[in-house]
């Protein structure tokens, strides 16, 4: 006998059209449901509200309708405009309606029947004037910002929410961050939404960081973890970097290293497309020359190669490169090359990696290089940065580019890594010197490059005018002379 199973209904979603946020949401926020953004000064909740608006107009055919109760349109427009959205041109498309509504603590007293009842019409008449699908109220401490009645805030409150609802309205209402257990400063907006967003931004060691979390969300699975978000020239962007897993492909292809002796060492093929080359040594091996050389490599195939440098600028790197007889700025020119230079202590682990996910979203490059991953050292544990590359190496998989990364081998260790990432590797090479009389020759040995044949020669190579040589024939290793 066959039971019927009750299909439960599924949550309808708005997408708010912001980079990640529609994933870790899975589909945006809730259609025809009231979401609380709640966070401190400056994380960013009107920002998301607007952005939630104008790509709710721009991008998907809802106009939107803004309330604001602390900034005037003019302010609000002036805001976003930097980052080339001209709310003036959409209003005046009928897109989108702002109006801002002043609250001033001195002229607000307590009479007992204070209600909402005009603010519902205000709202109603701009909903209808435009035929808008979307909602932002910002901020709604404002509106009770004069009173201590704590049931009369509670029950208008109640009232807000169950009237937007009415209304078949996607709702965003902004709060600010409450004390001890609370969400918000009444404590009441994140049990009434039916989807709560918590912003922050923390400052750990003088450094910063923004993260954005879904406390709860009635009807849908949603991401749970803590993201790191951006505001950025491009508005707000979430990246699930926590999410990722083991789900990338394997080609076959191979791809040139850029040096002919090491494409002989691996075969004659170089390394697999999309594999993880990890490059290691003391300092003045010859470590970001070889990892320059196959962004080179890469560029005059007709490929993109983006260079996340951590100790140089972008011009030491072309005058470096030069002196090895290689000239770089024809594919900065052409496009085939971006070098993005930044100090590790510029700002946190997690920005680091949104920053960096963000332009490989953006320029979509065939070959990646990060020099060196050493110094992220110096603004995390060791744990954390292993946990942040482990999540860089995945995405970088899932996007099909192969990537390579240098690291500073620190005195006898040569065969172990500050960060502990080599097993996450598909190749390894190992740069050292070896003293030899009066001299010190560099030596190249292929530790490991998983599912091809290799060399297991330790190999001595040059560096000159015309790059990097490698020798045809083993050496030995002088016990006890090794770097």
């Amino acid at each position: 006998m066959k039971q019927n199973v009750r299909k439960l209904p599924i949550v309808a979603k708005a997408p708010t059209g912001i980079e990640g946020l529609d994933s870790i949401t899975h589909g945006g926020l809730p259609r025809g449901r009231t979401s609380l953004i709640a966070g401190g000064p400056g994380s960013g909740k009107t920002l998301l509200g607007l952005e939630f608006l104008v790509h709710g107009a721009q991008r998907f055919g809802e106009p939107g309708v803004a309330l604001t109760f602390e900034e005037t349109p003019e302010e609000l427009e002036s805001n976003i405009a930097s980052l080339g959205y001209d709310l003036r041109a959409m209003e005046q498309k009928g897109q989108i309606s702002i109006d801002y509504v002043e609250v001033e603590r001195a002229r607000i007293e307590e009479v007992g029947s204070y209600n909402l009842e005009g603010l519902f019409v205000r709202l109603d008449h701009a909903i209808k004037q435009i035929g808008a699908k979307r909602v932002l109220l910002d901020t709604i401490e404002v509106l009770f910002s004069g009173f201590s009645n704590e049931a009369l805030i509670r029950s208008e409150l109640r009232r807000l929410f169950r009237w937007l609802k009415e209304h078949n309205v996607t709702a965003v209402v902004t709060a600010e961050s409450g004390v001890g257990k609370f969400v918000t400063r009444h404590g009441l907006e994140e049990y009434v939404a039916d989807c709560v967003i918590v912003l922050d931004q923390r400052i750990n060691e003088q450094i910063s960081t923004r993260r954005i979390r879904i406390l709860k969300y009635r009807g849908s699975v949603h991401g749970t973890n803590e993201y790191p978000f951006l505001i950025g020239e491009k508005g707000l962007s979430v990246l699930p970097i926590t999410s990722l897993g083991l789900t990338h492909d394997a080609p076959t292809e191979r791809v040139s290293s850029g040096v002919d002796g090491l494409d002989e060492m691996l075969g004659g093929r170089g390394f697999y497309r999309a594999s993880s080359i990890l490059i290691s040594g003391t300092a003045g091996t010859g470590k970001s020359i070889m990892a320059a050389l196959f962004a080179n490599a890469a560029c005059r195939r007709g490929e993109k190669a983006l260079y996340f440098a951590f100790e140089e600028s972008p011009q030491q790197i072309l005058r470096n490169m030069k002196s090895v007889g290689v000239d770089l700025a024809p594919h900065l020119e052409n496009n085939r090359l971006m070098i993005h230079s930044a100090r590790p202590t510029s700002t946190g682990l997690e920005s680091h990696l949104a920053r960096m996910l963000q332009l490989v979203n953006d320029y979509q490059p065939d070959v990646v290089v990060v020099d060196p991953i050493t110094n992220l050292i110096s603004v995390g544990s060791q744990g954390a940065v292993k946990s942040m590359l482990t999540r860089l190496i995945d995405f970088l998989k899932l996007c099909h580019a192969t990537a390579v990364f240098t690291n500073l081998s620190i005195g006898h260790e040569s065969e172990a890594t500050s960060t502990e990432i080599s097993s996450l590797m598909d190749s390894w090479l190992m740069l050292r010197y070896q003293q030899v009389e009066t001299r010190r020759e560099r030596l190249i040995h292929v530790l490991k490059s998983r599912g091809m044949a290799h060399s297991d020669d330790v190999r001595q190579f040059v560096i000159g005018d015309a790059g990097i040589e490698i020798g045809t024939r083993a050496l030995p290793i002088a016990v006890g002379q090794e770097d």
